[in-house]
C-alpha cells in the first residue's frame, strides 16, 4: 500500500449523518490530506448504510480517497469499496479476505503486540492502534503509548493507523513517533470551536 505522507488523515465518519454532512465531506476532502475514508455506521439499516456508502464513494473516488467500510466485509463488496477494518470481534482477516479478495484489510490491535504479532501472520494492509488519548466518540477500554508504536516498528513494516482522541494538539506527537495514518472522526465533525474544514486545515 502506498503512502503518501501528505495526505495522513483516515477520516472517520460521524456517529449521524446530518443534511450538510456532503457538503462538509467535500470540503474536507478538497484539502488533500485524506488518504482513508471509514463509514463506521453502527445504528443505520443496511439498506441506509447502502445510499449513504454510495453517495460517500462517489466523492472519496473523485478526490482518490480509498473508501474503507468497518465491520463488514460483506457490504464492502456490495459497495465495491476499497476494503474493510476488522475490529477483533468481528470475522478473521482471512475469512475477509475470501468475501473482498486482495483489497485493503485493517485491523484494530488496541495496545496489545500479542494481538498485532497474531495479525501480522494473515498480512493485514494496516493495523491500526489507540486509543492514545480520550475520546468522545467512543468508550476508551483500551489506552496505547509511543511505547507500544516502538514495539511494532521492530516487528514489521506493516503501514500503522493511531486512533482515539486525536487533534490539533497531540497529531504531531504521533507522526514524529512514525506512524503513518491518523485515525480521525470527533475533531472533525463534533468539534465546538471550528466547522470540519477548519478542523481539517489545522492540521495541514
Amino acid at each position: 500500500m502506498k503512502i503518501n505522507k501528505k495526505k495522513f488523515i483516515y477520516l472517520i465518519s460521524p456517529n449521524k449523518i446530518t443534511k450538510g454532512f456532503y457538503k462538509d465531506l467535500k470540503l474536507v476532502l478538497n484539502l488533500n490530506i485524506v488518504s482513508f475514508f471509514q463509514l463506521r455506521l453502527k445504528k443505520y439499516s443496511t439498506k441506509r448504510k447502502i445510499l449513504i456508502g454510495k453517495k460517500i464513494k462517489k466523492l472519496c473516488r473523485a478526490k482518490k480517497v480509498k473508501f474503507i467500510v468497518n465491520d463488514d466485509p460483506w457490504l464492502a463488496k456490495k459497495l465495491n469499496a476499497e476494503g474493510c477494518h476488522l475490529g477483533q470481534k468481528d470475522v478473521s482477516i482471512d475469512e475477509a479476505r475470501k468475501i473482498i479478495k486482495n483489497k485493503i484489510i485493517g485491523i484494530t490491535c488496541h495496545n496489545s503486540i500479542r494481538l498485532a504479532k497474531i495479525a501480522i501472520k494473515s498480512k493485514p494492509s494496516y493495523l491500526a492502534f489507540g486509543a492514545f488519548y480520550s475520546s468522545k466518540t467512543k468508550k476508551t477500554k483500551y489506552h496505547a503509548t509511543t511505547k507500544v508504536l516502538k514495539e511494532v516498528k521492530k516487528l514489521t513494516n506493516i503501514p500503522i493507523v493511531a486512533i482515539g482522541g486525536i487533534n490539533s494538539n497531540n497529531y504531531k506527537n504521533l507522526l514524529l513517533n512514525k506512524v503513518n495514518f491518523l485515525a480521525i472522526s470527533g475533531y472533525i465533525w463534533n468539534n465546538k470551536k471550528y466547522k470540519p474544514v477548519r478542523a481539517a486545515e489545522l492540521l495541514k
